[in-house]
């Protein structure tokens, strides 16, 4: 069947003459070119498949990285076959001039994300895999005993680095279905407008399954008598989604991102760095807890047992830090608790991390917890909800994945481990603490303004002091802080990340070096004066001072903090919110409506809009 299955695309006819016709790697490029263009639909009136700029770029850049192997030094035989192709078109009259240039530039520009593509790990299947395993050790692509030897003789091969089983099954499952879809087309296609150079797949083609055909095509693309040796005696070494039961738990913790950041890629904060335990599989354990969340899914008793994923979501969420029994039953609840207190950090005491009888914190220590003040009558109330989540909790400690100690429960450094992986498979932005060490200042500012304040304080930290605490990476950071989300509604919550650094040893250079920026001068000026260092006033921007303004009127609780700055600012009032909302237009309408002080602007926008009323009338 593999000799007959697109036998249709004139591979022959462009081989013959070519003095590449000899060489394997060559040949195995044209035959998947020549076939995946016909597949695709391309126009075969003159016997060969015609590229088209379009074509050209879909084959270079998703279809050979989905079904093909070559080594880096075979690639430049696919641009070269195109090319080719493209001549060959030309001569027999079916392509002018024109369209001959744009194709050839088309070749030219894509050629980098090809190669990109073809060498990316992320676009790498089963068979790909293999077959590159396989090639780097000497055996024959083309000898289908010499691939089934390789296969005998590398049993449990690992996966290659930042790599893991379930993306290349992944990967594997979706090029299946693609080629698959791609086949069935072609077929349909031929049956409604045969072409001139005949069908490319038969009935008896199509009666041996699609599936089948799909495998023998890539097996001519990457390694002879693989798609066989790996859906049979092999296939523990490709094994299918019935492998990865834990993938289930992974969709519902990628729904959980969605539901709080709406983007996959929105990072979240990385939890403390902890050392790999290799004797420990991620794989089992995520399946262990896995099979949990279900399990608790499926019943019907806990009150919270189908909240599961959705307290696995929320640890990690908040950098892995611990979390209070009572706070969260006490949100479940709808209490207002202060929005500052809601992703602080609980100590857990330090005894041995077992669940033990649960006890509900005292009503003093709830009142810390929440941010409110709790009545004995509020506690009482809350008791029955705290321990039942707590049940759930402790449901989830067996595990290992989670513990609990007394009010306190979070992550064990296994559970942050399996949870990494869970989000990670399903492409959820989770970098680890070496990660985001290594981003540049914009970036790790970007991401912790969405982050809570202790995550976001613990990364900031790690990263200036992977830097040494220098001046260079204090400036890269203080500048970040007043352009990263300039002009957004994120804005005010970026440049208050400047509170969450400890600045009492950031190096003076550094420092003095900021009074000059329009966003956080002032802040600095008010930082060094703390530490006793004189500040020269004419370098802070006047918008620097009114954003200082700004921010503590947005904490403070009337009109009357108004008044007091507006009577100290030149120009008074008017000058000081004139400045404000040009300085940050959100954050000065929001403050100012709240204050009940009325922008200028607006008041003129009013005017106007009555003059135009009376214009109408």
């Amino acid at each position: 069947m593999a000799a007959t299955v697109l036998s249709n695309t004139g591979l022959d006819t462009f081989l013959d003459g070519a003095p590449e016709r000899h060489d394997p790697s060559y040949v195995r490029a044209a035959d998947a070119v020549l076939g995946l263009l016909a597949l695709r639909g391309a126009e075969r009136r003159a016997g060969l498949p015609e590229p088209t700029v379009e074509l050209v770029r879909h084959l270079l850049v998703e279809d050979a990285p989905a079904f093909v192997y070559a080594t880096p030094e075979e690639l430049a035989a696919y641009p070269a076959v195109l090319a080719a192709l493209t001549a060959r078109i030309r001569e027999v009259g079916r392509l002018n001039g024109k369209r001959q240039a744009r194709i050839l530039t088309a070749i030219e520009e894509t050629l980098p994300d090809f190669e990109r593509a073809m060498n990316d790990p992320g676009n790498l299947t089963w068979q790909r895999w293999y077959a590159s395993l396989l090639r780097s050790d000497g055996a024959d692509p083309g000898d289908a005993a010499a691939v089934l030897g390789w296969l005998a003789a590398h049993e449990g091969v690992t996966t290659p680095d930042g790599l893991r089983r379930a993306d290349l099954m992944n990967r594997s499952e979706l090029a299946d279905v693609v080629l698959a879809e791609a086949l069935t087309g072609a077929y349909v296609r031929d049956a409604e407008a045969p072409s001139p150079a005949g069908p490319l797949l038969s009935d008896a083609d199509v009666a041996h399954g699609v599936g089948r055909v799909a495998g023998r095509l890539v097996d001519r693309w990457t390694a002879e008598g693989l798609a066989e040796a790996l859906s049979g005696p092999y296939a523990h070494l490709a094994p299918g989604p019935e492998a990865f039961p834990h993938l289930v738990l992974a969709d519902t913790l990628l729904d959980e991102h969605l539901d709080y950041y709406g983007d996959s890629t929105v990072p979240l904060p990385p939890p403390p760095a902890e050392p790999h335990d290799p004797q420990r599989s991620v794989e089992a354990a995520a399946d262990l807890l896995a099979a949990a969340v279900d399990e608790m899914k499926a019943e019907t008793g806990g009150l919270y047992d189908g909240e599961a994923a959705h307290l696995l979501y929320a640890l990690y969420q908040r950098g892995s830090s611990a979390e209070s029994v009572a706070r969260r039953a006490a949100e479940f609840e709808d209490w207002p608790v202060d929005p500052r207190l809601e992703d602080a950090p609980v100590p857990v005491p330090d005894t041995a991390r077992a669940p033990g009888d649960y006890r509900l914190p005292s009503t003093e220590e709830l009142t810390r917890l929440v941010g409110r003040t709790v009545t004995d009558d509020d506690r009482a109330r809350l008791e029955p909800s705290a321990r039942t989540m707590a049940d759930t909790v402790d449901r989830l400690t067996g595990t290992g994945m989670v513990f609990r100690a007394g009010d306190a429960f979070g992550l064990t450094p296994q559970g942050v481990e399996v949870l990494h992986y869970l989000l990670r498979v399903r492409h959820v932005a989770a970098p680890d603490a070496a990660e985001v060490a290594a981003w540049d200042a914009p970036t790790v500012v970007a991401a912790a303004e969405g982050w809570s304040g202790p995550a976001a304080a613990r990364v900031l930290a790690d990263w200036l002091r992977a830097r040494g605490d220098g001046a260079d990476a204090w400036s890269a950071l203080l500048a970040a802080l007043g352009t990263v989300n300039a002009g957004t509604h994120e804005t005010a919550d970026t440049r208050a990340l400047l509170g969450l650094l400890d600045c009492a040893s950031a190096p003076l250079e550094a420092l003095r070096g900021a009074l000059a920026d329009p966003v956080v001068g002032a802040s600095v000026a008010d930082i060094l004066r703390a530490r006793g260092e004189a500040v020269d006033e004419t370098l802070v921007p006047l918008s620097a001072y009114a954003l200082a303004v700004l921010d503590e009127l947005t904490r403070a609780p009337g009109r009357a903090s108004f008044d007091v700055a507006a009577e100290g600012w030149p120009g008074g009032a008017s000058a000081l919110i004139k400045e404000m909302v040009a300085a940050d237009p959100h954050q000065a309408e929001r403050t100012l409506v709240r204050l009940g002080v009325a922008r200028p602007q607006a008041r003129t926008e009013r005017r106007a809009r009555r003059r135009g009323r009376r214009r109408a009338r």
